[in-house]
Formats: C-alpha cells, sequence, structure tokens
C-alpha cells in the first residue's frame, strides 16, 4: 500500500513508499483510513524541526472503518466507524499510566510519530485507543478529534465559569477548536490574530464565535477592558507559541486570572514576565497533547453541535500531493487540510 513516509530527519526527506499492508495482532484493531488531518506537528517534522522515529508513516489525526480485528477483540467489528487515539504503546506501571495520564508516560509511542500512522490506506491500533464515532459525526470531522481533544484537555485545566471572557491567542485550528470548547462551557470568547489571518478570524465569526479581532487594527486591551469594566480577562489562552502573544495574554488577564499555554514555541527558552504572574497572582498552566479522558467528551461535542469541526475544512488533497497541502498551510489560504489515501 502506498504511505507517506518521513525518511529521515532534517527539512523534507518525505516520500511515497509501498510498504506491506499491516496486520493486526492481538488487541489490535485494523482500520482503513477514510482521512487524515495534517497537524501542525507533522508541519514541523517535515520541515526537520521535530524528530519522529525514522522510517515512520506520519499522520495521527485521522477517520477510518474497522475491517478487521485481532485476537481478544470484541468491542469492534468490521464495518464499525472509528477513529482512534494516537496512543499505540504505554508502559502501564508509571504513575501516569495508572492514573489515565498516558500522554506523560516516559515509554509512550503514538501512531504517526513512533509507530506507522494515518497517512496511508489501512493503519493498526491499539483496541484501547479506538473510539465508535456517535452518529452525527462523519469521517471528515472525525478525522479532527484528536486536536479537538487536545484542546478540550487544554481547557479542562482551568476553570471556566459561565460568563467569563475567555481570550484566545492564535486563530489557527487549535485556536478556533479552543474558542469553541471554551464557549461551550458558557463563556464569552474573543479569538484575536493578525491581518494576514483574515481567513481564519472570519471563519471564528461564521462559527459563532462572539468576538474575532485582528490586533494590528483594533485595540484589544481596550475592548477587553470595556467587556470586564476595567478588570480583565478571566481565562486567556495562547495558541499560537509566539512570545510577543504570551506577553500580550499575562497582559490581558484581570488579577487572579488563568493562563493556559498551548502552542508550541519555536525555542525552549523564552523570555516571560514573571513580574504580572506574581503581581496578579495569575495561574499558569502547561498543556500536553491529549488523553483518554478527553476523546467521548470531544465527540460529543461534535456530536451535539457544539462544536463545528467540518466547518474548518478548507483543503482536501491524497497523499501523493504533500506538497500543495504544505503550501497551502504555509501561504496561509488554508485552516484544515484533510489528506486522503490512493490506491
Amino acid at each position: 500500500m502506498k504511505s507517506l513516509v518521513k525518511t529521515a530527519h532534517g527539512f523534507g526527506n518525505l516520500e511515497i513508499q509501498d510498504k506491506p499492508e499491516p496486520q493486526a495482532g492481538p488487541d489490535q484493531v485494523k482500520i482503513e483510513v477514510k482521512y487524515s488531518g495534517i497537524c501542525g506537528s507533522d508541519i514541523h517534522t517535515y520541515e526537520g524541526h521535530y524528530k519522529v522515529g525514522v522510517p515512520v508513516t506520519l499522520g495521527h489525526e485521522f477517520s477510518g472503518e474497522v475491517v478487521a480485528v485481532g485476537e481478544g477483540v470484541t468491542e469492534f467489528k468490521p464495518g464499525d466507524r472509528v477513529t482512534s487515539e494516537t496512543t499505540f504503546y504505554i508502559c502501564g506501571e508509571c504513575e501516569y499510566c495508572q492514573s489515565g495520564d498516558y500522554n506523560l508516560c516516559n515509554h509512550r509511542k503514538g501512531l504517526g510519530t513512533q509507530q506507522d500512522g494515518g497517512f496511508a490506506k489501512y493503519l493498526v491500533a491499539r483496541k484501547d485507543s479506538v473510539h465508535h464515532l456517535p452518529e452525527n459525526v462523519d469521517y471528515q470531522s472525525a478525522a479532527m478529534t484528536e486536536p479537538l481533544a487536545c484542546t478540550h484537555h487544554a481547557v479542562d485545566k482551568t476553570d471556566i465559569k459561565e460568563g467569563d471572557i475567555v481570550v484566545v491567542i492564535g486563530p489557527g485550528p487549535i485556536g478556533l477548536f479552543t474558542a469553541q470548547v471554551a464557549k461551550s462551557r458558557g463563556a464569552t470568547v474573543l479569538i484575536t490574530g493578525l491581518t494576514n489571518d483574515k481567513v481564519r478570524l472570519d471563519k471564528a465569526k461564521e462559527l459563532g464565535i462572539d468576538y474575532a479581532v485582528n490586533t494590528q487594527e483594533q485595540d484589544i486591551k481596550e475592548l477587553v477592558n470595556s467587556l470586564t469594566d476595567g478588570y480583565g480577562a478571566d481565562v486567556v489562552f495562547e495558541c499560537s507559541g509566539a512570545v510577543p502573544a504570551a506577553k500580550q495574554g499575562l497582559d490581558l488577564l484581570r488579577k487572579k486570572g488563568q493562563y493556559g499555554q498551548v502552542g508550541l514555541f519555536a525555542q525552549p527558552e523564552v523570555q516571560f514576565d514573571l513580574e504580572k504572574i506574581i503581581q496578579k497572582e495569575i495561574r499558569v498552566v502547561g498543556s500536553r497533547s491529549q488523553k483518554p479522558a478527553d476523546w467521548e467528551p470531544s465527540l460529543e461535542l461534535m456530536n451535539n453541535g457544539s462544536v463545528n469541526a467540518k466547518a474548518m475544512v478548507t483543503h482536501e488533497f491524497d497523499i501523493t500531493q504533500w506538497d500543495e497541502a504544505y503550501q497551502a498551510i504555509k501561504s496561509g489560504e488554508a485552516i484544515k487540510v484533510l489528506l486522503t489515501p490512493v490506491e
């Protein structure tokens, strides 16, 4: 079967290869891929900034149909519509595994990073990671369950109350999902971007986000203050991974506000205004990926209409069209890009 494989570290080194069709072993499920989403980390991997276990078929956001199950699998059968968590292997013994925080297991191996993923016709997942799709969740939407689960994970790390003012910085797919999840908690949500984010800010309005703000044209602090009697935002989620955005986020928060760092910075060491954190008693929390407890709630958010994932899809290509997909993302014209397999 044709697979899109990262063959070596560094920029590029991504090629279509013919690989053997995988077979389901004990406690495994074989899935025929319908759609796979391109994640920001796939872009970083392609550009050489993020290392995976090469050679490996990329793709960790996907949906599909069960075509075979291995010994010991009774929860799924051929024909089932499914998606899967990215976790393929965990040690099962550390305190993080014992508490269900698989994302923090030091020995975890993920689909599309250390184990062949969804940029292919078929993949194999462990049964404990697979989820049935609810009735109202189509394959396109389901292919984005993983990034939605990441944002559910981030939002869950804060305490959002009805009527809170929440600012989401960065209108990419993660920011748009974060804004929708925050809104589902009863918050008034502002999402911010720059002039070159026009397509994404327009999409935010289409998705029902309360305020979509171009910070190069509108004073975001003035707007936040006008909505909060000058106190500042209750919660800020930084989803862009840009240092100026992080500084802005801390400035927008009220005293005793909550700051969630969701975006990854280009460099791990950044200048951070600890003085504001101290003086305003801000609570800062990081959020890494997702864990099992985030998946069913995320599927239900799409099922009940609280989150519109399908509306975020702007482009579809097959896996042989990686260059076109990459250019659509880098140019800023794409919001979410899905890939389909080829025979």
